[in-house]
């Protein structure tokens, strides 16, 4: 089983481009260093819940969008030696300012988790 780094994040609508950009970049970053995959999704079909959901865990405002994503990894160790590197990769501080991050990182989240079915 593989193992995968999943994130949530509200992105501004009109930040939409600037937010494209940095992930194209972050994309990169993951890759070379040897990350399987990386996918981000934006929201399509996610309507507030009763009792939770994707805007909801986000405490989505006006004029912004969800942006799921996440990173394959071989394992939870090849993945934790990529995220060491991927931590330390200049492409990737230069973007963490978080005056200059096109969303506001205090309502993302995120998480490892363990495959447990791939089909």
């Amino acid at each position: 089983m593989h193992y995968f780094d999943g994130f949530v994040v509200p992105v501004p609508k009109k930040k939409l481009d600037a937010y494209r950009r940095m992930a194209k970049t972050a994309s990169k970053v993951w890759r070379e260093h040897g990350a399987l995959e990386y996918v981000e999704c934006i929201a399509d079909d996610v309507k507030p819940g009763k009792v939770t959901s994707f805007p909801q865990s986000v405490k989505l405002k006006p004029g912004e969008t969800v942006v799921f994503a996440y990173v394959v990894h071989k394992s939870r160790a090849q993945r934790d030696r990529v995220m060491a590197k991927v931590m330390k990769d200049p492409r990737l501080a230069n973007m963490m300012d978080p005056k200059k991050m096109p969303f506001d990182a205090k309502r993302m989240f995120w998480g490892g988790f363990k495959g447990l079915i791939e089909a």
